[in-house]
């Protein structure tokens, strides 16, 4: 691993250990450094998940079949679920159909970019800086607004703020609240959320990783039998850190068909 193999040649080069920090969501450019077009390691990384959710959903939908083949189906096993999950489920067929474009492309986008962490040589999700999980809650947060203006132009914004059946003595307390809770914290905690999980993944993947290499290349003797148990909690963690993947873009999507689903709510 990249991060892993920087942090050994160091040890090797004083004999101590230095753990991964959050200077690694930080790389040196690789391509137009010192450009606003400047691209590092994470963008690369972005670029390759994008890339590769492209060619699987052209390829598994290109010739579609009546009967599928293997890699068909896979591709529509992923897409049904996704529908029947977050959109048809949530938001219910009408609804659902209307924006399960932006919940497919949510759930996968946020699925790859993620898996991206595990990949020897990468080593860091896509998600791991802010400027992906802001842009995706941004996305969430307009369509929780644009939805609930389109269902109700006059009552949206006003039953929000100010709930039905709330005696009108208590909306000097309730109407900043409701306004902090479904205006600024839902996406804060959206972006958050993801945000950290990645970086936590990431640090100890790293973690685990080169304190392995180190036991075992740099301390030496008796010390390289304690390389074994770092290895193993790195093998169990990379499991781990695929649940989380998986879980985090599972409650991204859900929570945005949520949101969703509350502002087209009949009491809107």
């Amino acid at each position: 691993m990249t991060q892993a193999a920087n942090l050994l040649a160091h040890a090797a080069a004083d004999g101590e250990f230095h753990p991964p920090s959050i200077d690694d969501f930080f790389p040196a450019g690789l391509l137009f450094a010192g450009t606003p077009f400047e691209i590092t390691r994470i963008n690369l990384a972005q670029f390759l998940a994008t890339a590769v959710l492209v060619v699987i959903l052209v390829l598994g939908t290109r010739r579609m079949a009546v009967v599928p083949g293997r890699f068909q189906s896979v591709v529509e096993m992923g897409m049904l679920f996704v529908r029947d999950t977050f959109a048809h489920n949530i938001l219910g067929r009408k609804d659902g159909d209307r924006f399960l474009p932006l919940l497919m492309t949510m759930f996968f986008m946020i699925l790859f970019m993620n898996l991206t962490g595990i990949i020897p040589g990468i080593n860091i999700a896509g998600t791991s800086v802010i400027a992906v999980p802001l842009l995706l809650a941004v996305v969430s947060y307009v369509a929780f607004i644009y939805a609930g203006l389109k269902r109700s132009p006059g009552g949206f914004i006003r039953n929000s703020l100010f709930p039905p059946g709330v005696p009108p003595f208590l909306y000097i307390i309730v109407t900043p609240l409701e306004f902090l809770s479904t205006f600024i914290i839902r996406p804060v905690t959206l972006t958050l959320r993801l945000l950290m999980n990645m970086i936590v993944g990431h640090l100890m993947l790293v973690l685990f990783f080169s304190a392995t290499q180190f036991f075992l290349f740099t301390m030496g003797g008796l010390w390289s039998l304690l390389s074994v148990g770092t290895l193993a909690f790195g093998f169990v963690f990379t499991l781990f850190e695929v649940l989380v993947a998986v879980l985090q873009a599972y409650v991204f999507t859900v929570l945005t068909a949520v949101y969703i689903q509350l502002a087209v709510a009949e009491e809107h």
